[in-house]
């Protein structure tokens, strides 16, 4: 390869992606060296001063290099003449690589991953084979036999996931857009397991994906939208573009005016790459209606005096699900005052538990325990207030949680708990932003949230107290200290936490 050529292909094959994250801080590793063919001197840095350097590190470096490599490889083949043709060479030689692998899977994948060639996963696999495919149909497809057998690989995992009975698997989405990147053919959308199919099977008619996680949303657009775009021409169905439509709907009407996306359920809190990969999909926000609810995956939005609030009142949803029912998220046009607070990357068990437990979430929590898995339920919806509820989040414990717009441009929250016996009930308070607290002689707390967001809080039913400490902030960052707030009522069989939420100075 010349020396002026855009990128050093890795000479492994990739491991997964989500080991890349310091075992000391559970934050993400940083991207250097991506495009330089060989790992960091000295370890992968953390931002807060490690290095680290191990098999697993090392594997998880190489996924995200064949990404960088995959995504510069595209960018020149739609670039001069010059430049194409080192895309041309790059994808030759990622052709003969490929070809050296034969067909057996990743051997040093994981039981439960459904494997790749060039990387553990089919999934990372899949999501490459997008990149490749698109930049070999843009160069006249130079390197069939390597477009084929991408598409072999990915009809083979596709019919895996099929005879499992995981057809709705977010993996599908992502093994039919690769087969189609690849071949262009439209059997890869209109045929039985295709992703006209998908779409169907694996959202809901509220548009949101089954999983109800913002990511994992996002994600299976991404792949529903790369898949069509690469058999030009081909007439979708109305239902399918319908849905299509509302999944894009979801995200306008979430995300903030100040371009925040509240990262609901799993997925990372704040991520370059996410950045860049929503910025595929256009969300101009949509116009502000004071609520929005969203049935099936059972969210919703309410928004008014300068307050972006999210209820979550649905089920906690798969293996990308937290232990979060009833939790009230509130976001400022770029504020984010009390987020979800999002996961860390999956190889790094302490803190992804921390992040799925309730502890992590403004809900409710008895006796100090987590919720079960469990899906609460609307109770009513106005034009201006939403009621919620769940009984199975702990035995014996029924909660239900009101928000309202005021006419007075507050928002307003009653979240009422009531127990068969005498427990440890809490409200929890999880701010991303420094907030102060305040408790009046006669019990009434003020909290005032950087940003300008200003709550007023009192208890009723038994007696209650506010408990501030230090906390990890979202997951993008475990490290960053916040002040967490339990609001503790002690051996009460009832209780009423309120609070009024206004902007201003």
């Amino acid at each position: 390869m010349s020396r002026g050529a855009p990128a050093v292909l890795p000479a492994e094959r990739g491991g997964w992606w989500h080991h890349y994250v310091c075992p000391a801080h559970g934050v993400e590793l940083e991207h250097v060296g991506l495009l330089t063919g060989e790992f960091p001197d000295g370890g992968a840095p953390c931002p807060h001063g490690c290095r680290i350097d191990t098999a697993d590190v090392r594997g998880a470096w190489t996924v995200l290099a064949h990404q960088a490599c995959a995504r510069t490889i595209l960018d020149a083949a739609s670039g001069p003449a010059g430049r194409r043709a080192g895309a041309v060479a790059l994808l030759r030689e990622y052709a003969g690589r490929y070809a050296a692998l034969g067909t057996a899977g990743h051997n040093g994948a994981a039981g439960w991953m459904l494997r790749g060639r060039l990387f553990h996963q089919a999934l990372t696999e899949a999501i490459w084979a997008v990149t490749i495919g698109r930049a070999a149909r843009l160069l006249g497809d130079p390197v069939p036999e390597l477009t084929a057998g991408l598409a072999d690989a990915a009809r083979t995992a596709r019919d895996s996931l099929v005879a499992e009975g995981r057809f709705r698997s977010n993996y599908t989405a992502w093994l039919n857009a690769a087969g189609a990147a690849c071949t262009g053919k439209p059997e890869w959308l209109d045929g039985p397991h295709g992703i006209f199919a998908h779409v169907l099977a694996a959202t809901h008619a509220d548009g949101w994906e089954w999983e109800a996680s913002t990511y994992y949303h996002s994600f299976v657009l991404r792949a529903y939208r790369h898949a069509i775009a690469a058999v030009p021409g081909v007439k979708v169905p109305a239902t399918v573009r319908a849905r299509l439509d509302a999944m894009i709907d979801v995200l306008r009407v979430l995300v903030t005016p100040g371009g925040l996306l509240p990262s609901l359920h799993d997925g990372p809190y704040r991520r370059a790459d996410w950045d860049r990969e929503l910025a595929e999909l256009d969300l101009t926000p949509a116009a502000r209606r004071p609520v929005t609810v969203h049935p099936d995956a059972g969210y919703a939005l309410l928004k008014g005096g300068g307050v972006h609030a999210v209820l979550d009142y649905g089920p906690h949803g798969g293996s990308h699900g937290h232990l979060d029912t009833l939790s009230l998220y509130l976001y400022g046009d770029d504020a984010p005052w009390q987020p979800d607070p999002g996961q860390v990357p999956y190889g790094h068990a302490y803190w992804r538990r921390y992040y799925a437990s309730t502890a992590a979430h403004p809900t409710f929590s008895v006796d100090g325990l987590d919720q079960t898995e469990c899906a609460g339920e609307l109770v009513s919806a106005g034009a201006a207030e939403v009621t919620v509820a769940c009984g199975t989040a702990y035995e014996g414990v029924s909660a239900v949680r009101r928000v309202a717009l005021a006419p007075d441009g507050t928002l307003r929250d009653e979240l009422s708990v009531s127990t068969d016996r005498p427990r440890r009930i809490a409200a929890h308070l999880r701010p991303d932003v420094p907030l102060a607290v305040r408790t009046d002689p006669d019990g009434t707390v003020h909290t005032r949230w950087e940003g300008r967001l200003h709550g007023t809080h009192t208890a009723s039913g038994a007696a209650a107290r506010v408990v501030a400490r230090p906390g990890p902030g979202p997951a993008d960052d475990p490290q960053r200290t916040r002040t967490h707030v339990d609001w503790v009522a002690e051996d009460a069989t009832a209780v009423t936490f309120r609070s009024i939420y206004r902007v201003g100075k």
